[in-house]
């Protein structure tokens, strides 16, 4: 049973790596970057200002691969981190870390882990709404913001 488990991961793995190489990923790099305790993965291209990719629930980094690939070759620097408790980052232990406060406080360590003091931000679904918030809490680390398919609103009094 443990060998036809292994020869199947290495056959997803295989298959996984010839897909990469199919649509172009390899020139997108990785790698896990420390924020505000937790370990965070990154996939990014590029050099230039810092075009900050947030992702729709419950996608990953490939969600914007295209994006990655066509601002890179336009002299940005593309990233696309990969949130809380997917793929490779870190899960925080205690339902009370996924607040807005600290979502937020997680992006803004995410932006100084990258040298910059702002960031273009694009935001989908529901980092749409982290994004606005990102706006809001910290409007000098953030450029422009483009939001897909989630229209800021307001709380009510």
């Amino acid at each position: 049973m443990k060998l036809r488990l292994m020869r199947k991961n290495k056959r997803k793995k295989e298959f996984s790596l010839l897909r990469q190489r199919e649509i172009g990923m390899e020139g997108i790099d990785h790698r896990i970057v420390s924020v505000n305790g937790i370990k965070m993965h990154i996939a990014e291209k590029g050099q230039g200002p810092v075009v900050l990719f947030l992702l729709g629930f419950p996608k990953l980094w490939y969600s914007w691969c295209h994006q990655i690939h066509a601002l890179s070759s336009l002299g940005y620097h593309a990233v696309a981190p990969v949130l809380w408790g997917f793929g490779e980052t870190d899960t925080p232990t205690s339902i009370t870390n996924y607040t807005c406060n600290h979502i937020v406080n997680d992006l803004v360590a995410l932006i100084d882990s990258l040298g910059v003091e702002q960031v273009f931000l694009v935001g989908h679904d529901w980092e749409a709404i982290m994004g606005w918030y990102l706006c809001m809490f910290k409007p000098e680390r953030v450029k422009a913001f483009v939001c897909l398919s989630v229209p800021f609103m307001p709380r009510s009094p």
